[in-house]
């Protein structure tokens, strides 16, 4: 049994690690604000989330665990909510888009 959650835990980081590399290298190398936030909510909170499904697995004990899937819970739940208020926010401070984007959706917003 130590056997399957070592394992289970190593494969956990292991992708938890490689959505947080993907999350950074999107967060440098994308050329617009919102190409950047759309890296750090979607990769950003996939590896957080599995980096802390992995400690919580590994500490044996259940209430580590239940605290664990509340914070990556916690993470899903919120993660898209800010991203989406930060855009607003940043379009609304007139951050234009990057040329290679092919279309936006966004109503024009009233500066007032």
């Amino acid at each position: 049994m130590e056997l399957v959650v070592a394992l289970l835990t190593s494969a956990l980081v292991l992708s938890g690690a490689a959505f947080a590399l993907v999350a950074a290298i999107g967060l440098n190398r994308l050329p617009d604000i919102y190409s950047r936030m759309h890296a750090a909510s979607k990769a950003g909170t996939v590896g957080s989330g599995l980096l802390l499904l992995a400690v919580g697995l590994q500490s044996g004990e259940i209430a580590v665990l239940a605290r664990a899937l509340a914070g990556f819970f916690f993470f899903v739940l919120t993660a898209p909510v800010s991203a989406h208020l930060l855009a607003m926010a940043s379009l609304k401070a007139g951050y234009s888009m990057a040329n290679q984007s092919v279309c936006n959706e966004m109503p024009v917003v009233n500066n007032e």
